[in-house]
């Protein structure tokens, strides 16, 4: 059996800052990654799809910044968001957030930015194995670190066993691994696989890598641009984000499973149509989003021809996204759960490489510690604004309509005429009274959430 001082479950961004901050400092760090391949990576690496980019205080949240990165990585660099409804638009020009990285964001080349967290893992000393699928974990909490027998006993399909003293489980939203293991410190028949079901708990995303017409691209170069109120479900939406090379990632994301005819007033939605008898596929809604915006002046499929030497395959790729509030993990049995595992990355979809970073360079350094104990107050410190923004976020928008969007767009675009970025949320009074009962809304949900409350499933619910 093999020997190592922290194994990690999961190579993706979570799992490869782990592994880098464990290395660094001295720690046998190995990282676990079953792999995937895609058209735009020579190697087989994790799961590496992501909606949008990074935002100017991403970059301190996660904690590298993009001067650090090879050439590649960087697609976009950004000025802006938009936001749009059906009849209304706000643009986010700044984040009001100071940060180190001295513009609004970029967006990034996902699989480019896995290599180079590998890369920089072993580097530092780490050990990355590829085509190594975790069947199951056995924990004994009563093992102390250090001793002959190992405290976590890995099985992997190869029938090979890994023996570890501390466990870093990062491997995804779906939590294929995760739950297995939370299920058995959860006591009197709970289970985290019920609580943190995929099909119930994240999104579906599907997005297409489409090469922009030169006018086309530059409207929209600069920018990642939202489309709300134009499809069901609750945090539904689909979006273009700018690459490198008149090339835009075309997407929207989704609740699993949902049932058209569930949906208030699906006739005010602008990409349902009346004859749909179920959901459209994420191809169709891509279609229509895209013959909606330009389809007046261009051919789309002629025009905007998709990219097949990108994504997971020709040019497309579909993966879930994480939509539950965060997990604490049950360090007394020296297991982190991190990124999108732990439901980090996040409520909203903003996107979450920043807090996969982040949560996971902070398990391997507690873990090349050897306590891993304050694991969970360490990450609240660290990204807890953050989470508990997102979480206000989704909240505040449950059970939006077309109207509802154009009103908050409209109010939205007259807060940001008297405060920049995300501190329009922090004023007490903003421009009338629709200003108004959005903030105090918005800050009733967030006070309801302090205090780490935004956590579905918190320490001291574990038994060892």
């Amino acid at each position: 059996m093999q020997r190592v001082d922290v194994a990690i479950v999961g190579g993706g961004p979570a799992g490869s800052a782990a592994a880098h901050a464990a290395a660094s400092r001295g720690a046998d760090a190995l990282v676990l990654e079953k792999g995937v391949p895609r058209e735009d990576r020579d190697r087989l690496g994790p799961d590496s799809t992501d909606a949008a980019g990074i935002l100017d205080y991403w970059v301190d949240i996660m904690g590298i910044h993009p001067d650090e990165f090879p050439e590649g990585v960087v697609q976009d660099e950004l000025d802006r968001a938009e936001f749009v409804g059906p009849n209304e638009a706000c643009t986010l020009r700044s984040t009001g957030i100071e940060s180190s990285y001295d513009g609004f964001g970029y967006t990034m080349h996902r699989a480019r930015f896995d290599d180079f967290m590998r890369d920089r893992a072993e580097d530092a000393g780490a050990e990355y194995r590829v085509k190594a699928s975790v069947k199951d974990v056995e924990t004994d909490p009563s093992t102390g670190v250090g001793g002959d027998d190992p405290r976590h006993v890995l099985s992997l399909a190869s029938d090979e066993e890994i023996g570890a003293d501390f466990l870093v489980l990062a491997d995804g939203p779906q939590r294929t691994v995760t739950n297995r293991v939370l299920d058995r410190f959860l006591p009197d028949g709970r289970k985290a696989s019920e609580r943190l079901a995929s099909t119930e708990n994240n999104h579906i995303a599907y997005q297409e890598y489409r090469k922009f017409p030169e006018e086309v691209y530059d409207e929209v170069d600069g920018a990642i641009t939202f489309w709300w109120g134009v499809m069901p479900g609750h945090t539904a939406y689909p979006w273009v984000f700018p690459n490198a090379d008149r090339v835009c990632r075309v997407g929207l994301t989704m609740p699993i499973g949902m049932d058209l005819d569930e949906a208030d007033d699906r006739e005010a939605y602008a990409l349902v149509r009346e004859d749909d008898e179920r959901v459209p596929s994420g191809k169709e809604y891509v279609r229509r989003i895209l013959e909606r915006e330009w389809g007046d002046e261009y051919d789309i499929e002629e025009d905007f021809p998709l990219v097949e030497d990108a994504g997971k395959t020709k040019g497309t790729e579909t993966y879930p996204i994480s939509s539950t509030n965060p997990i604490e993990s049950p360090v007394d049995a020296g297991v982190c759960v991190a990124g999108g595992a732990m439901g980090a990355t996040s409520a909203f979809h903003e996107g979450g490489d920043h807090v996969a970073v982040r949560t996971g360079a902070i398990a391997g350094e507690l873990a090349a510690e050897g306590d891993v104990s304050a694991y969970n107050e360490r990450w609240h410190e660290a990204i807890g604004d953050e989470l508990l923004r997102n979480v206000a976020l989704a909240e505040l928008c449950r059970g939006y309509g077309p109207d509802d969007w154009d009103d908050t767009f409209r109010i939205g675009r007259e807060m940001l005429a008297e405060e920049k970025g995300f501190g329009m949320f922090e004023r007490k009074f903003g421009a009338g009274w629709g200003a108004t009962k959005l903030l105090l809304r918005y800050q009733w949900i967030k006070w309801q959430n302090r205090c780490g409350r935004y956590v579905q499933l918190t320490e001291d619910e574990y038994a060892y």
